[in-house]
Formats: structure tokens, C-alpha cells, sequence
């Protein structure tokens, strides 16, 4: 299943998940208003219980029938939101420490190593990562809106039990979650069991208030023993249902999950060795702490007791026999903590090798359907590509991305003019609205920039994305905005610092307030059109110097969209401003997968039009397509 196919996926279990629970409401809103009706009805004079009771009580069973709803929906929209704050304050919330830049200690330092050669590896900003210090048990997970909000979190056992391959496993596993969407269904999935248990929860508060009733009569008393008594009846039904229907969408994911990670290392032995710790492990992946039944689904391990309908995951042994077919359960290790934990701190140092090809100097021969296949789905190259990158970034650039005042001043550097044709203008701006010590650090990280090759832009930004999230808010909305006038300063702008800047104000934007976004709205037809043949004629404004061969580009990438796109003609440069690229992009967002998997095929054909990428050439593609939330691994083109 490709990164298109996948995302569809996701919004059609999404609609079910809807689906399933407005019937569960509905039903569970039926049953409260019966049971008020009955005991209304039970307790009330003879004389109304005729054909008149719905007449003369329908007021009392249309108010029940409404603070229900009001309640589930209600329970259930505060619980999301609380969710939708960011994957950080989920794992918090669990008991998550997070995991510093600076970090000394090996086995952290391992795990911040591991997390950023995975996000490098798939295009996308690194998450934050917290370890969960009180849980001994085997567990990760993987929380957040989008990737640009999420956090990965790991528990102490992890840490501690398993080596770098096994780590490595886990961490693609949870990667796996963040690129095909499942983080926004599990936080879904928490809100509506916490609306339902909410119904449930207030029943049994009810019983306990009524519990001094005793043998009384008291009419009033007896109906709301009874009411409480059916709420906490229909909310453990209702519960029920609940967990039923989360079981069954997780554990599918489960597999696919535990799939994609072999696909993104290569090998199995890492994700099945972790699975095989925990079921030789006396904690195995059980999370203590924080509540492991609201948590069950979004966890790597099972979390919990629960077996049978209830699992969110598929037994032990069926998932580690899916990559490892001869194994047995009698072959589970035994695994000790304290005996583990000096093992690696001995002998498990953070391998890391520099043998980055020198394939990546020049242009190569590409297929653009090779690209869009890459889309979310990186394999184990783009991993060991990622780990040699990572491990051969100049120190002093790779410091600053780890440090919140510093990281600051290299996405400034990151954006400005590689070309110099605006340089001057460019750094006179900085150093006004800077001061002239920030803009020698900013020019000095952009001098380190220009002598390294343009492969190492996009993964710094990824990387700095953390530590920029750090900084106070009006800081970061100012950046935004001086970013803005930077790739302006000239009066045109270059895609390339577009894609920048695009790329770095989206994912703060939506980290800083990830509640308060939105699913894009549904254009019409004709906004759709226009905003695709926007993005494509600046794509091909980007290529060959000679207008010919634009032309040409851009009519073999439009012919993928239909007549429509080939009628369009390429409007100059200067015609185009950030507010109609960034209109245009926006408008994009809304198409489904195929749609989306299209234009960003056609992109790819301009790109390519003459069969060879330069590194501008292939990290332009993938700043474009991480615009679109289509994130693209490095394109190895031609590499051993």
C-alpha cells in the first residue's frame, strides 16, 4: 500500500469511526431517555400514565434526550482537544521526560540519533521524543495531529532492553503510524471512549449519591436510583461497543506497522528481536503508570491485560511469526533488565558510518514514477543515507539545529540567496532588524552552508525543528514574518526559498496551535485548476533557462492532469507572490489521495524533464512535495 493509498485509508476509517459513533450515540441517547421515560412513568399518578403520558411529559423526555447528547458530545469534543494540543502534552500526560538536545547520557543520545535518522529518512520535521521514566515494560508510541505536532515516546525498558537495531525497529514502527495518518484516527479513537465512558461514569457517580437511600419510598429518590442504575448499565454497554470497535481498527494497523518497519530497515531482526524481549520479558510491553486501556492502540506493545475482542493488538506470537515464520513460543529469551542495561552501556555504542556515495555530486538519470512510489515509504537505503548524513552534518550546523538561540539564526541562514544575487540586500535586512552580532552568526552558518552541498538544507531544517519550537511564540510569528520579507526582497521569488519558507512556517504554525486547525475546505473545480496550474508553471519557471524547454516541461508534466492543465500558459515569475502560492497550496491540501498523487507525479515530470536531477534539482522536489504534506525521502537515484 503506497503513502496515497494509505492516507485514504485513514479518512475512510475516519468516516466510519463517525459513523459507527453517531449510532452509538443515538442508541445510548435512546436508552437513557427510555429508562427516564420508564421511570417517570412508573412513579407517576395512574391517572397519567393513559394515552396523554407522552403529551404531558414529552418536555421532561426531549430535555434528557438532549443533555445526553450534550454530554457524550461534549465529553468527547473536550477530550480530543485536550488530545489535539500537541503530541508533547500526550506524552506528558503519560509520565514523558523530554529527551534534551545536549543529552549525555549513551542510551538517550542513541534514541535522538536513531528518531532523527528516521525523520531525515522520511522527510519529514524530527518529532519530539520523551521517554516514559517509570515504566519498565517494553512500549512506544507515536502521538500527535500531523508530524509536525508529533512526539514519539519510548519507556525506560526500551531504553535499557534492547539494542540499536531493535530500537531502530521499534522507532520505524511508530514512523510507520506517523506517515499513514493512524496518529489523528488514535486520537479520535481516545475521544470517543472518553464520551461514552463519560455517561457511564456519572451513572455510577448517581448510584453513589443514592446509596444513603436505603429502603426508602420516596418516589423521586426511587427514580433517580433507577436512572443512575440504567446510566451506568447503558455507559458500560456502550463502553463495550467502544473498545470492540477500537480493537478491531487497531490490530490490522498493528501488522501493516510491524510491515513498514522491516521495509524501512531491511531486515526484521530489530522490530521481531523487540517483540520476541517482550515475551521473554517479566514486565513485558504491560505500561504501569498512565492508564493503559485509554492508551492501548496507539501503543507498540499491548499495554494492558486485555485479551480476546478487547486486544488492540494481535497476539505476540501471530506478530512475530508474520516476520520471523519458524519461530516458536518456546523460544522466547529471557531477558533481565540489569544484565541488558550493561550490555549496552559496554558494548551497543551508536554505530555510525560516513560512506555517503559521491553519486550525489552531480545530476543523474530519474524516473519520476520512481519518485512518486517513494512517497511515504522509505526504505532501508534512505535509512543508512540518513545515519551517514546525520553522522557527517558539520558539527557547528548540526549544533545550532540543537540549539534553541541558535537554531533560530540557521533557519534564517537556511533561506537566504544561495545564488548572491540578493545576499547584500538580504543580510543588510537581518542585521537591521537582528542586530549586526546575530547577523555575522547568520551569515556565518550561511558561508558553512554554501561550502557543504545543498543535501544537508532540508535535513537541518528537520532537525532544527524541535529546538525552534522552544522559543517563545511572538519570537517564532517574527520569524515567520521576517522570513516572508527575506524570499521578497527582490520583488520575485525563487521556489526554492518558497519551499523553505513554506515548509518552516506551516510546521510552527500548526505545532504552536495544532487544536485550532482545520481539515481543508473542499474548493470548487475551477479554484482547484487554477491552483494546480499555478504550481506547476512555477515549477517549470524553475528549470531550463531557455523558454522552449520550459514550455516543454511544462506541457509534459500537465498532460498528466488533462487538457484543462495544457491550456494554461506559464505566467512570468513576477506574477506570482507568496500570498498566491501559499493560497494556491492550501487549496491543494484538499485533494484525496489519487488527485494528490497526480499532481505530485506531474511536478516530478517537470522536474525531470530532461532526465537528470542536480541535488537543487531533487531537494526542490521534496521541499514541493513536504509543502503537500506528501513527505519524500532523498532521492538516491543512481546509488549502490
Amino acid at each position: 500500500m503506497n503513502f496515497f493509498e494509505a492516507q485514504d485509508r485513514a479518512r475512510r476509517a475516519s468516516k466510519w469511526l463517525v459513523l459507527a459513533y453517531a449510532l452509538a450515540t443515538l442508541s445510548i441517547v435512546a436508552g437513557v431517555t427510555a429508562i427516564v421515560g420508564f421511570a417517570v412513568y412508573s412513579t407517576s399518578d395512574p391517572v397519567y400514565r393513559s394515552g396523554t403520558f407522552l403529551g404531558v411529559h414529552s418536555s421532561i423526555l426531549l430535555l434528557t434526550a438532549l443533555l445526553t447528547s450534550l454530554l457524550i458530545i461534549g465529553a468527547t469534543f473536550f477530550k480530543t482537544a485536550v488530545l489535539s494540543s500537541g503530541g508533547g502534552k500526550v506524552a506528558t500526560q503519560m509520565g514523558g521526560t523530554l529527551v534534551s538536545a545536549d543529552t549525555v547520557d549513551p542510551l538517550r543520545r542513541r534514541l535522538r540519533n536513531v528518531v532523527e535518522e528516521m525523520a531525515i529518512a522520511s522527510g519529514v520535521p524530527v518529532p519530539d521524543i520523551y521517554v516514559l521514566e517509570e515504566e519498565s515494560g517494553i512500549n512506544a508510541f507515536a502521538a500527535g495531529y500531523a508530524p509536525t505536532d508529533a512526539a514519539v515516546s519510548v519507556t525506560r525498558g526500551t531504553l535499557e532492553l534492547l539494542d540499536r537495531d531493535e530500537l531502530q525497529g521499534v522507532i520505524a514502527h511508530e514512523f510507520s503510524h506517523i506517515l499513514n495518518g493512524d496518529m489523528r484516527l488514535n486520537i479520535r479513537l481516545m475521544g470517543i471512549l472518553f464520551g461514552i465512558l463519560a455517561l457511564g461514569l456519572i451513572g455510577r457517580f448517581v448510584l453513589r449519591g443514592t446509596y444513603h437511600i436505603g429502603r426508602s419510598r420516596d418516589r423521586g429518590a426511587i427514580v433517580v436510583l433507577v436512572i443512575g442504575l440504567g446510566l451506568t448499565v447503558l455507559g458500560a454497554v456502550g463502553v463495550f461497543f467502544a473498545r470492540v470497535i477500537k480493537a478491531g481498527v487497531s490490530r490490522q494497523r498493528e501488522y501493516l506497522a510491524d510491515a513498514s518497519a522491516v521495509q524501512f530497515t531491511r531486515q526484521n531482526r530489530g522490530i521481531a528481536g523487540a517483540l520476541k524481549k517482550i515475551g521473554g520479558y517479566s514486565e513485558s510491553s504491560l505500561i504501569k503508570v498512565a492508564d493503559p486501556e485509554e492508551v492501548s492502540h496507539m501503543l507498540f506493545g499491548r499495554g494492558s491485560r486485555l485479551f480476546g475482542m478487547f486486544a488492540t493488538h494481535p497476539p505476540l506470537t501471530d506478530r512475530i511469526k508474520a516476520l520471523d515464520p519458524s519461530f516458536d513460543e518456546s523460544q522466547y529469551p529471557h531477558v533481565d533488565a540489569m544484565t541488558m542495561r550493561q550490555q549496552l552501556e559496554d558494548g551497543d555504542e551508536d554505530r555510525l558510518s560516513s560512506d555517503l556515495t559521491s553519486a550525489l555530486a552531480g545530476g543523474v538519470a530519474v524516473a519520476a514514477e520512481s519518485i512518486i512510489e517513494s512517497v511515504g515509504q522509505p526504505a532501508a537505503e534512505h535509512v543508512r543515507y540518513a545515519q551517514d548524513l546525520r553522522s557527517s552534518i558539520p558539527d557547528d550546523l548540526y549544533d545550532a539545529a540543537h540549539s534553541s538561540e541558535s537554531s533560530y539564526l540557521l533557519a534564517v541562514a537556511l533561506l537566504l540567496d544561495r545564488s548572491g544575487d540578493t545576499l547584500t540586500r538580504q543580510m543588510s535586512l537581518i542585521e537591521e532588524q537582528l542586530g549586526a552580532q546575530r547577523a555575522q552568526l547568520v551569515r556565518r552558518y550561511f558561508d558553512k552552508l554554501l561550502t557543504a552541498d545543498a543535501r544537508y538544507r532540508l535535513p537541518l531544517l528537520e532537525v532544527a525543528f524541535p529546538a525552534l519550537k522552544l522559543r517563545p511564540a511572538p519570537q517564532l510569528v517574527y520569524l515567520t514574518e521576517l522570513a516572508q520579507r527575506l524570499i521578497e526582497v527582490d520583488g520575485t521569488i525563487d521556489l526554492y526559498e518558497f519551499c523553505f519558507y513554506r515548509v518552516l512556517t506551516k510546521s510552527l504554525n500548526q505545532a504552536a496551535d495544532p487544536s485550532g486547525r482545520h481539515a481543508p475546505r473542499r474548493a470548487r473545480r475551477k479554484a482547484v485548476r487554477a491552483a494546480a496550474a499555478s504550481l506547476l508553471t512555477i515549477v517549470a519557471e524553475q528549470g531550463d533557462d531557455d523558454p522552449s524547454k520550459r514550455e516543454a516541461a511544462y506541457r509534459a508534466g500537465a498532460e498528466l492532469l488533462g487538457e484543462w492543465a495544457q491550456q494554461e500558459d506559464i505566467r512570468p515569475r513576477a506574477a506570482v507572490s507568496v500570498e498566491i502560492l501559499d493560497g494556491s497550496l492550501d487549496t491543494l491540501l484538499a485533494l484525496n489521495g489519487k488527485s494528490r498523487r497526480k499532481l505530485v507525479q506531474a511536478i516530478s515530470v517537470i522536474a525531470a524533464h530532461d532526465d537528470r536531477l542536480s541535488i537543487e534539482e531533487r531537494e526542490l522536489i521534496r521541499a514541493t512535495c513536504a509543502t503537500l504534506d506528501c513527505p519524500l525521502p532523498p532521492l538516491l537515484f543512481g546509488e549502490a
